[in-house]
C-alpha cells in the first residue's frame, strides 16, 4: 500500500502544475509549498526561493514571498553562496550559522543584516541544459537539522519529477506553437503567390520569385511580406483551418 504522506507533495505539485497559467506561477506555487512543508517540519517559519540556471547564469525565478525573492537576489548579487554552490556541484549545501560560517563572509554579513541566520540550497536537475535549486532561509541558526535536511531533500525529489513534467509540457506546447506559426506562414505565402499569379498572369514559381525579391529588397521575412500583402487586400488576419 503506497505511503500517502510521501505521495501527498507529488499530488499537490501536480495540482499546482495543472492550475498554473505559466512557468512563473508554477514556480511560485512550488516555492510556497516547499516553504510550508519545511516550516511545518521545523516548527518555525522557513522561506524558499527558486533559482533557475540556464546555460551558465543562475537567476531568481520565484519565491514563497517577496522577502524570499529579495533574499535570493542578495545571493545572486554576491555571486556565490549555498544555492549557487548547490547548482554548481549538484549537491545540497548548508549554512548552519552565518555567524560561524567562513565560506562566504560578505553573504553571511548581508544575510545577518536581513535577519537570516541559516540557509540551505538543494539542487534540482531539470534537463541537460537547465537546472534549478530550492533556496531555503531561516531566521535562526541550526534550523536545518538532519531531519529537516531530509525533509527538504524529500520535497526536492518530489519537485524534480513535476519540474521535469513541466518542461516536457512546455516543450510540447512550444512545438505546437511553432507548428501553428509555420502553417500560418505557409498559408500566407501560398495565398500571396495566388494573388501575384492572378495579377501578373504568371506561374507559381514566377510568383514565388517576385515575392522573394520583394522580401529581399525590404529586408523582411518572406512570411511577413506575404502576410502584409494578404491583410492589406482582405482587411483581416490570416488563419489556418485546423483544430488547435
Amino acid at each position: 500500500m503506497p505511503n500517502s504522506s510521501a505521495s501527498e507533495p507529488v499530488e499537490q505539485l501536480h495540482s499546482i502544475l495543472v492550475g498554473a497559467e505559466d512557468a512563473v506561477e508554477f514556480l511560485s506555487g512550488l516555492s510556497k509549498l516547499a516553504a510550508a512543508s519545511v516550516s511545518e517540519a521545523a516548527g518555525d517559519v522557513v522561506e524558499c526561493a527558486v533559482t533557475i540556471k540556464i546555460r551558465r547564469k543562475p537567476s531568481t525565478a520565484a519565491g514563497s514571498s517577496a522577502r524570499a525573492v529579495e533574499l535570493d537576489k542578495i545571493e545572486q548579487a554576491v555571486g556565490d553562496g549555498p544555492c549557487i554552490k548547490a547548482l554548481r556541484d549538484m549537491s545540497p549545501v548548508i549554512i548552519d550559522d552565518v555567524a560561524s560560517d567562513l565560506r562566504w563572509p560578505e553573504l553571511n554579513r548581508k544575510f545577518a543584516e536581513a535577519g537570516v541566520h541559516s540557509s540551505l540550497g538543494v539542487p534540482l536537475e531539470i534537463s541537460g541544459k537547465a537546472s534549478a535549486a530550492l533556496n531555503f532561509f531561516a531566521s535562526k541558526p541550526g534550523v536545518f537539522t538532519p531531519d529537516i535536511y531530509d525533509k527538504a531533500l524529500g520535497f526536492a525529489a518530489a519537485a524534480h519529477s513535476t519540474l521535469h513534467l513541466s518542461v516536457r509540457i512546455n516543450s510540447a506546447l512550444n512545438r505546437a506553437e511553432d507548428l501553428e506559426a509555420a502553417m500560418q506562414g505557409r498559408t500566407a505565402i501560398n495565398l500571396a503567390c495566388g494573388v501575384i499569379m492572378a495579377q501578373n498572369r504568371c506561374s507559381q514559381s514566377e510568383a514565388m520569385e517576385i515575392l522573394t525579391k520583394v522580401s529581399s529588397n525590404r529586408n523582411r521575412k518572406l512570411r511577413d511580406v506575404a502576410t502584409e500583402l494578404i491583410e492589406q487586400l482582405s482587411g483581416t488576419s490570416i488563419h489556418t483551418h485546423f483544430d488547435s
